[in-house]
C-alpha cells in the first residue's frame, strides 16, 4: 500500500481538468470543500497509507481508532482519487444543492465515520463465520463507501430513473447495489 512516487499523476491531471470543465464557481461549498480535502491529502498524506487504512487488526486489536477518521480521506492512488472525487463531484452537486449545505456537511462527516464501522464490522463477521483470520488484515482507504451511501440517497430522492450498469439498463433504485456487486467481482479488495 505504498504510492508510487517520481511518476506524473495522470488521473489527478485529469481531475484538475474536469474540476475546471464544470467551474469552480458552479461547484457548492460542501462538496468543494470535501474535494479540496481529498486532493490535500493525496498530495500532502498525514501518515503513509499502512498507517490510515482501516481494518479489523488495527483498530479493534491496535485500537488506533484514528483511521476512522483518515481512512476516507486518503487514496491508493491518483486513479482511484479521480474516480471517488468525479463520483463526489457529480453527487455532491446534485444532493447539496437539495440539501443546503449544513445539512450535506453532516451527512458527509457522518457517513466517513460509520462507513469505517460498517467495514470492521462486516470484516470481523466474516473472520467468524468463515473461520477466517485473514480478514482481520483486510486494510482499506478511500472514499467509495460514502459514495455508496450518497448514491442511495440520491436515489432516494430522484426516484425513478434507469442506470446503465455494465450495459443493462437497471432502475437506479437497485443499479447502486448491482455496482456495488460487480465492482467486488471486477475488483475484489
Amino acid at each position: 500500500m505504498h504510492r508510487r512516487q517520481g511518476r506524473v499523476n495522470a488521473g489527478l491531471l485529469l481531475l484538475l481538468y474536469q474540476i475546471s470543465q464544470v467551474g469552480i464557481q458552479n461547484i457548492p461549498s460542501v462538496t468543494l470543500g470535501v474535494l479540496v480535502l481529498n486532493i490535500f491529502l493525496f498530495l500532502n498524506p498525514v501518515r503513509p497509507l499502512s498507517e490510515v487504512c482501516v481494518s479489523v487488526n488495527e483498530a479493534i486489536y491496535k485500537k488506533t481508532w484514528q483511521r476512522l477518521l483518515l481512512s476516507p480521506f486518503h487514496h491508493a492512488d491518483d486513479w482511484h482519487l479521480y474516480y471517488n472525487m468525479i463520483s463526489m463531484l457529480w453527487k455532491g452537486i446534485m444532493l447539496e444543492k437539495r440539501l443546503k449545505s449544513i445539512w450535506f456537511a453532516y451527512i458527509i462527516a457522518v457517513f466517513s465515520v460509520l462507513i469505517g464501522v460498517v467495514y470492521i464490522v462486516l470484516e470481523f463477521l466474516l473472520v467468524k463465520i468463515l473461520d477466517d483470520p485473514s480478514y482481520e488484515m483486510n486494510c482499506g482507504v478511500g472514499f467509495s463507501g460514502v459514495l455508496f451511501a450518497l448514491k442511495v440517497l440520491n436515489n432516494h430522492y430522484n426516484p425513478g430513473r434507469v442506470s446503465s450498469v455494465l450495459g443493462f439498463r437497471i432502475s437506479s433504485k437497485y443499479a447502486c447495489w448491482v455496482e456495488l456487486l460487480a465492482i467486488h467481482f471486477i475488483s475484489p479488495g
